[in-house]
């Protein structure tokens, strides 16, 4: 398994709208292994396939689902592959303050729906359905979000999300001149091999 580099905004792929998975294959599956090692090692409850530079329709999580006495204590759903999914319904709201990897050290109060009903294949390709309710169902609307080129922070108010932008790129302003300037250095390697 290997730990792989979780972009942050601004980076281009986290507004696109990400593909379908048609392939169930080993290298699929060695790339949910990534994932997993990635989102563990980054200390994340979630993480989608674009927020480490791949445009597919596939999520993981591992979302607490209760608090213990002690951090042993923490019991977890454990980690959930999500692959092609699909909100089948949603009921209630609330309002829960998200974080986001790709957004570090920003969190925002954002309102969702409360619990989800959700049908997504899993590693081999076989169709589950999972009911999700309060943080569960929050991280799954979130991820699902990341897939379809839309941040947390596209779910605030216009003048909320123009204030917690500014303050995020006040703070992060180094990290995204270093991110930007690797983004060149890429492009123009590539441009370099193909000419």
């Amino acid at each position: 398994m290997a730990v792989l580099e979780v972009v942050t905004f601004p980076h281009p792929v986290l507004k696109q709208k990400c593909a379908a998975v048609t392939r169930f294959d080993a290298e699929l599956h060695q790339f949910l292994d990534d994932m997993a090692q990635t989102m563990q090692g980054a200390d994340g409850i979630g993480l989608a396939a674009n927020q480490v530079g791949v445009a597919q329709r596939v999520f993981l999580m591992d979302v607490p689902t209760n608090r213990g006495s002690g951090e042993k204590d923490v019991k977890t759903t454990g980690r959930i592959e999500v692959i092609n999914p699909k909100i089948v319904s949603l009921r209630g709201e609330m309002k829960y303050e998200e974080g986001c990897l790709s957004f570090p050290g920003m969190s925002e109060f954002v309102t969702r729906a409360a619990e989800v009903d959700l049908e997504y294949q899993d590693r081999t390709g076989a169709v589950q359905r999972l009911t999700a309710k309060g943080l569960v169902a929050v991280c799954i609307q979130h991820e699902l979000d990341h897939l379809d080129g839309i941040t947390f922070i596209d779910r605030l108010s216009p003048f909320k999300r123009k204030i917690a932008l500014r303050e995020y790129l006040r703070q992060n302003r180094e990290a995204i001149d270093d991110q930007a300037m690797r983004e060149k250095l890429r492009t123009r390697r590539a441009q370099r091999s193909v000419g």
